[in-house]
C-alpha cells in the first residue's frame, strides 16, 4: 500500500536550551543533589568516628597487655 501526502502543517517552536528546565523542576533537581551531598558528607563523618573509636579501643587494648 502506497501514501502519498502532498501537504503538511506543523509547528515548530524554537527555544531557548536554557529554558528547557522550569524553576520548578530545577528546585527539585537541586534538592535531590544537596541532599545526596548532605548524606555523603555524614557518611564520611559516621567512618571517621568509627574510625577515632577503633583506634582508642585498639590502643586500649594494648595498653593492657
Amino acid at each position: 500500500m502506497e501514501v502519498n501526502i502532498a501537504e503538511i502543517v506543523s509547528t515548530v517552536r524554537a527555544v531557548e536550551g536554557d529554558s528547557l528546565l522550569s524553576p520548578q523542576t530545577l528546585q527539585k533537581i537541586v534538592g535531590v543533589v544537596l541532599e545526596a551531598v548532605n548524606e555523603q558528607e555524614e557518611h564520611r563523618k559516621r567512618v571517621r568516628l568509627e574510625q577515632r573509636i577503633s583506634s582508642g579501643v585498639r590502643e586500649e587494648q594494648q595498653e593492657e597487655h
